[in-house]
């Protein structure tokens, strides 16, 4: 049956004995959209993606992939489906191009067909000159962009990225995303997760996912929307105890540190700034500026998480 969705989740849990790895997840992915997931360690975030890869039977729940469910049809949804795992998974002791050709003989992909769409992976990730060289004389963000290609080498209809620039330097992450930009037009819809907002921001829509649960799901300009008040970006000295007493006040909603310096969220800032600048001062600490700062998402995920109770 035709979709409008890459993937639909209603219910989908997994247990491991007591713990609730992932918990009652509703999730829906449009075709064609950057769908991102964010959270902490421990969120879920790779059971779920196991799941929805048919490499993990969830413990209840359904799931559908590209229109197949994940556990009637595992089979066909691994053959439309590319995974990326958060550790390297290719063969260290052969060649960029035995690799690719692994991979394609793996998912069944004709010689003639994968040799076209290799060199056009290739191509695009500006690693044809490195076909030859040993997966494992590769840099991190190399190693990276050749999982990607094994991962695309058979033009799945959703590709599942599991934090796939951790630990890669900044320019080979964002030669990393230019990739991924061009998927979509491929009729691709990608599914990623990431520790890091400034990728969170490219995706069409991100779920913020905590103990295995969806907190909210929207774009991130919508999510950025509902963060409720001002945000006060504070340069003060020391940082930690102008955070501890801040925390303390009662106009102040969240606060948090946001490199050198410090987001507090108050209900208005022409009212609530006066005070807090006061009792700033009283303690002892030094009141450099204090500017409104537009909310990000790192705001979005602390004022999420701080008023869903802990279970």
């Amino acid at each position: 049956m035709d979709t409008p969705f890459a993937l639909h989740t209603t219910g989908l849990s997994k247990h491991f004995g007591e713990v609730k790895a992932v918990d009652d997840l509703t999730l829906e992915a449009r075709r064609g959209e950057i769908f991102g997931m964010v959270g902490p360690d421990g969120a879920g975030k790779t059971t779920t993606m196991r799941m929805l890869c048919a490499v993990m039977l969830p413990t209840s729940g359904s799931a559908e992939v590209a229109g197949v469910d994940v556990v009637a049809e595992p089979a066909e949804v691994k053959r439309r489906t590319g995974y990326l795992s958060q550790q390297f998974s290719q063969y260290p002791d052969l060649t960029v191009w035995e690799n690719i050709a692994l991979a394609a003989d793996l998912y069944g992909v004709p010689r003639a067909q994968w040799h076209e769409r290799a060199d056009e992976l290739l191509r695009a990730s500006r690693m044809r000159e490195f076909r030859a060289r040993l997966a494992q004389n590769l840099s991190g963000g190399m190693k990276q962009k050749l999982a990607l290609t094994c991962a695309l080498i058979h033009s799945p209809e959703v590709l599942f990225l599991d934090e796939p620039t951790t630990g890669v330097d900044p320019v080979s992450r964002r030669e990393f995303w230019a990739i991924l930009y061009r998927l979509p037009a491929e009729g691709v819809t990608v599914v990623v997760s990431t520790p890091y907002m400034d990728e969170a921001e490219r995706c069409t829509r991100l779920a913020f996912l905590r103990e295995g649960r969806v907190l909210d799901c929207a774009t991130p300009q919508e999510l950025k929307a509902k963060v409720q008040g001002e945000v006060l970006s504070l340069d003060v000295a020391p940082l930690r105890p102008a955070r501890d007493l801040l925390r303390q006040e009662p106009t102040v909603r969240q606060v948090a540190l946001f490199g050198d310096r410090l987001h507090a969220v108050v209900g208005s800032a022409a009212r609530d700034l006066p005070a807090l600048r006061s009792a700033l001062q009283h303690a002892g600490i030094e009141v450099r500026t204090v500017d409104l700062a537009a909310p990000t998402l790192e705001d979005v995920f602390i004022d999420l998480t701080q008023a869903e109770p802990r279970l």
